[in-house]
């Protein structure tokens, strides 16, 4: 019999309950965390206990074990084999609670591990912190406590283990020149330990995920899987090593050659990589197929994967489990409470529970026969039937656009240096210029008065007035403070890509579709499920009311169409590229209509332009060649003394620089603070042609920096880039700081750029 199984369940709970335990924990008063702590203890195990039933009831072979964390699994990995920096002193005893949130969030004494993408998702997982210093001692009380819970159940378990390869591959040296690879023989004698406990409980099989196989690895990194695995070989229950997010078939040798049991493959994402595999796979492995979407929410089509899927049962027999294509972390928990959702647009979707379901009809079409789920089959026949053809999907004025694109410039109708004049003379901006990112505090009012809105409690009229006064607000501020170029604040935007998203047609919004990010971090993607387009203009009133309020230029904001596409959940009937073209038409109109109103200066963030990149290298030049198509198709209706601004954060260039100059934004600002400007070094070293912006100061930290470290800051990139093309402005948007801390901030940023301006003037002037 086939059997079906998942790689792990959303953890937060389809009400997010796992976020209100937390951040009730992180709140206790003193005397209250003990109660606290047993609170999100129970809302733990309770929500444990809620994902393996539904596990159990929907037929699969396995429940999943040791998927959940309280806030991150690779930290969890961290904790589990003693690997916590010494810089935190816990070494020696047993973590508490508020050990293990210190490493996540930090404390008092120590900041906290390094934060960063898991793969190419918007999940992110705490970066382990190796040095020569980094022992290692199995502290398993945690995890063997979800094993014994779950062996209650009486079903049978699969416990979930991030491999050691993939643990250490993740981590990052303290030191320069440290070889991580030294800690391999150590970190495996704990992973032995543990398999060999698990094998006493009784557990026959585990699953070990190596999604580093994904990536280009070097041949030391992909020689020292054989010597890892030797080393967890004995004593221990079978292992399914789990690889997911691309092709692993180009280590088809490696990877056999594995002292392993089975192997599971991403196949919705690497659906060819499937001929290698059932070629090279070892008679006694078994083949996990990961087959339904775990990254994405649309209904499977059930039709089309059970056609994949016999042929693979005949030649594999039992040898064949079926699975999402990965962990199921990455969609929203169930549909059940989407009552909101257009019903036809509703019946396109799969979440989490869903999903479970999906598996279930494809392993009972399997094994019984797809007469014995001809009712479910043809439920699903007729959504996918409805989604290909449903007019909302298709619309002829959007692809009648796209067809005439080839006589559509991408290009700015004059070079950088042409345009540079033109928007001097218009501007007159001093040296130096200071600006903001965009957003200002999100007050408690302000959230308030959407709230209302939203809920029909405000009027039109009333919200407007709401939202002017707090635009007013915003520029007296911004005046008062002598900044250069102003912003109006984004009062009114709830999120950077929900905002547009609502005013766009082909998008759809959930209302309980959480999705973690990190920790109790919680983000609800917009869902990309048709053609895109503008009924109308979504920015220009704000930007105008702004803009007659002050003769100082207001910039236009605007969200760019790969970060739109890449914080949504994106249609999959049609390539990214289409979407991302058709959103920068979208923002093309907006930018058009902003410039006819009058606003000289429209900046269109792009914070998730190098999160869209593949995992192998080999497939970065098609996505940067259409990525930077749709910024420039964006913003190519700009004329020359209109000036595009664009945004990056959370960024690492120097490989992608060339690509970040063709965008041809006239000013690009970028997170430069925390790595002291090192990151301009690779700017100055290409030569970038154009402004650029960099963060003298870090936003995500409530400290306000002094005059001397931002302009210490300042002169540092004085050493690489030009004064004439720097621009002096924060790290990133201001919605999450308080007022206070924003204007003293401001105060001595301001004060930094004129100090530097007053003597580069007075130099030359010499």
């Amino acid at each position: 019999m086939i059997k079906a199984h998942i790689l792990g369940y959303p953890r937060v709970g389809a009400n997010r309950e796992l976020k209100v335990a937390l951040e009730a924990f992180w709140k206790s008063a003193p005397g209250e965390e003990a109660r606290h702590e047993a609170a999100l203890e129970q809302t733990a195990r309770q929500l444990r206990e809620t994902h393996w039933q539904k596990q159990i009831d929907a037929g699969l072979a396995f429940i999943s074990v040791n998927d959940f964390s309280c806030y991150d699994h690779v930290l969890d990995h961290t904790v589990l084999f003693g690997a916590t920096p010494p810089r935190f002193g816990f070494a020696g005893r047993p973590l508490q609670a508020q050990d293990y949130f210190a490493l996540a969030r930090g404390n008092a004494e120590q900041p906290a591990l390094e934060m960063t993408k898991w793969f190419d998702t918007n999940y992110h997982y705490l970066v382990p912190e190796l040095s020569a210093e980094t022992e290692f001692s199995i502290n398993a009380h945690a995890f063997l406590l979800q094993i014994d819970q779950a062996l209650t159940t009486g079903a049978e378990l699969k416990p979930v283990l991030l491999g050691p390869m993939s643990w250490l591959y993740l981590g990052k040296s303290r030191d320069a020149g440290f070889d991580r690879l030294i800690l391999l023989p150590a970190l495996c004698a704990q992973y032995a330990a543990l398999l060999s406990e698990l094998k006493l409980r009784g557990i026959a099989w585990v699953q070990i995920d190596e999604p580093v196989l994904a990536l280009d690895l070097d041949a030391r990194w992909l020689a020292a899987f054989a010597d890892a695995y030797a080393r967890i070989r004995d004593h221990r229950p079978k292992l399914l090593l789990t690889t997911y997010f691309e092709s692993v078939a180009r280590y088809v040798g490696a990877v056999t050659a594995l002292p392993v049991d089975g192997l599971h493959i991403d196949l919705v994402r690497a659906p060819e990589q499937l001929a290698a595999w059932l070629a090279a796979l070892p008679s006694h492995w078994v083949l996990s197929a990961g087959v339904v979407d775990g990254r994405n929410v649309w209904r499977n089509d059930l039709d089309k994967t059970l056609q994949l899927l016999q042929p693979v049962a005949q030649q594999l027999g039992d040898r064949l489990w079926i699975a999402p294509s990965c962990s199921l972390l990455h969609v929203p928990v169930s549909l059940a409470q989407e009552l909101s959702v257009d019903n036809e647009i509703r019946s396109w979707l799969a979440f989490a529970d869903e999903k479970l379901r999906e598996l279930q009809l494809l392993q009972q079409a399997l094994n019984h026969g797809v007469d014995s789920v001809a009712a479910e089959f043809q439920a699903a026949r007729k959504a996918i039937a409805s989604r290909g053809a449903s007019p909302r999907v298709h619309n002829e004025s959007v692809q009648q656009r796209l067809q005439h694109l080839p006589q559509l410039s991408a290009e700015r109708s004059s070079p950088f240096a042409e345009r540079r004049l033109a928007q001097q003379k218009r501007l007159r901006l001093p040296l130096l210029p200071t600006t903001t990112i965009g957003s200002f505090p999100q007050t408690a009012d302000i959230r308030a008065s959407r709230a209302a809105f939203r809920r029909g409690e405000l009027s039109a009229e009333d919200y407007t007035l709401a939202m002017q006064q707090n635009i007013r607000h915003a520029i007296e501020q911004q005046l008062a403070l002598d900044l250069d170029v102003l912003v109006h604040g984004e009062a009114e935007r709830n999120d950077m890509v929900e905002y547009f998203g609502e005013q766009l047609a082909g998008y759809v919004f959930s209302q309980y579709g959480w999705v973690q990010s990190y920790g109790s971090r919680c983000v609800k993607p917009p869902i990309i499920y048709g053609d895109v387009h503008r009924p109308l203009a979504m920015t220009v009133a704000e930007a105008r009311y702004a803009q007659s309020l002050t003769s100082k230029p207001v910039k236009g904001m605007l969200t760019g169409p790969v970060t739109m596409l890449q914080w949504s959940f994106v249609r999959d009937d049609q390539p990214r590229e289409t979407t991302a073209l058709q959103l920068a038409l979208a923002i093309r109109d907006e930018v058009a209509d902003l410039q006819q109103a009058g606003i000289a200066i429209i900046q269109i963030d792009e914070p998730a332009f190098r999160e869209g990149l593949p995992l192998q290298q080999a497939k970065w030049a098609q996505y940067l060649a259409w990525a930077v198509r749709a910024f420039k198709l964006s913003a190519s209706v700009a004329e020359d003394s209109t000036q595009i601004h664009t945004h990056m954060c959370y960024s690492e260039f120097n490989d992608i620089l060339p690509s970040i100059a063709a965008m041809d934004a006239d000013v690009i600002t970028i997170e430069t603070s925390r790595s002291a400007m090192e990151l301009l070094d690779g700017f100055g070293e290409f030569d970038y042609p154009n402004d650029i912006g960099p963060g003298v100061y870090d936003i995500h930290s409530p400290r306000v920096p002094s005059v001397e470290a931002m302009t210490a800051l300042l002169k540092r990139a004085i050493e690489v880039i030009p004064v004439e093309r720097l621009w002096v402005n924060p790290d990133c948007g201001l919605k999450t700081r308080g007022w206070p801390e924003t204007i003293a901030a401001l105060q001595h940023m301001v004060a930094a750029a004129r100090q530097l301006r007053h003597e580069k003037l007075n130099h030359k002037a010499a």
